[in-house]
């Protein structure tokens, strides 16, 4: 439990870091920009715009990623069996019961969100719903449970949109780039002007690939290991990864930016390990199976 508790304090950690980051780069960016233009107006902009983004990633993100995903939220008498076994899950891991949504999609996948325990949600396919049996499902949800138990969600899903807002910043300055020279190509500085917005161009998806291996493949692991742990059945958890792997049909909702929220890769893209949002799933297998309860 010791080491459960001191990775749950080290994503909160990095939580906070991350909103630390943002602040900084987005205030650097308004204060270049009106060093460029010659107004402190675009700095004030630029330091209240990440101040509201900061707020709006901690409380809404959970909102914002059920949206991006098409999730809708469904009651007990919508999946009877799935209420049941997150409810004796959730008894079992002291935790409180999370809102359940249902993603349209015949990709078997899952993933959990929200700021808190207290306001956790957990948002299965109608695929995985299709092709798990109940041991199955349960290590799914247990392993999704441990997300939750863990923190890991809320560093995550701050993740998912504070790397969206930086690239949509990005792409602004590109934008404002192609404004200016076009109205005034010989004012000062309009070089450098654009030298920013194409470095920014640049620059913005490979920040939001960094944002989002700054998620460690380790929360998968510990996720598994806890989450088995839960059940206390690896091989419940180990036979849904290979039945999930075995399916080549993407999440249809699924980006980029919101990969790593879930239980397996939704893009269903072969990449460099390097670039990966999931630890292979041999690998994850490989652990389970090799587990001793």
């Amino acid at each position: 439990m010791s080491t459960i508790y001191t990775y749950r304090d080290a994503n909160i950690r990095k939580t906070w870091a991350l909103f630390s980051v943002f602040l900084i780069v987005v205030i650097g960016l308004g204060w270049i920009f009106s060093q460029i233009y010659g107004s402190p107006g675009i700095l004030f902009f630029a330091a209240f715009f990440s101040i509201f983004m900061s707020f709006i990633s901690y409380w809404y993100s959970d909102k914002i990623v059920l949206a991006m995903t098409g999730a809708r939220a469904i009651q007990k008498k919508d999946a009877p069996e799935l209420y049941n076994i997150v409810e004796n899950l959730t008894i079992a891991a002291g935790l409180p019961m999370p809102r359940i949504f249902l993603v349209a999609d015949r990709a078997p996948n899952a993933f959990a969100t929200g700021r808190d325990p207290e306001h956790a949600v957990i948002a299965v396919t109608s695929g995985i719903l299709e092709i798990l049996d109940r041991t199955e499902l349960e290590g799914v949800l247990a392993h999704e449970l441990s997300h939750i138990g863990n923190r890991d969600m809320l560093l995550s899903t701050v993740a998912v949109v504070l790397a969206g807002f930086m690239s949509l910043l990005a792409d602004f300055f590109m934008r404002s780039m192609l404004w200016g020279r076009g109205r005034d190509d010989n004012r000062e500085g309009g070089g450098f002007f654009i030298l920013i917005g194409i470095a920014l161009s640049i620059l913005a998806p490979i920040a939001t690939t960094l944002i989002q291996l700054a998620i460690s493949r380790k929360r998968e692991f510990l996720a598994d290991a806890s989450g088995a742990l839960l059940t206390r059945y690896p091989e419940g958890l180990a036979s849904a990864l290979e039945k999930i792997s075995k399916v080549s049909v993407p999440v249809s909702r699924a980006t980029p930016t919101t990969a790593h929220l879930w239980f397996a890769d939704p893009l269903k893209k072969k990449t460099a390990r390097l670039f990966m949002t999931h630890p292979p799933v041999a690998e994850r297998i490989k652990a389970l199976r090799e587990m001793n309860l």
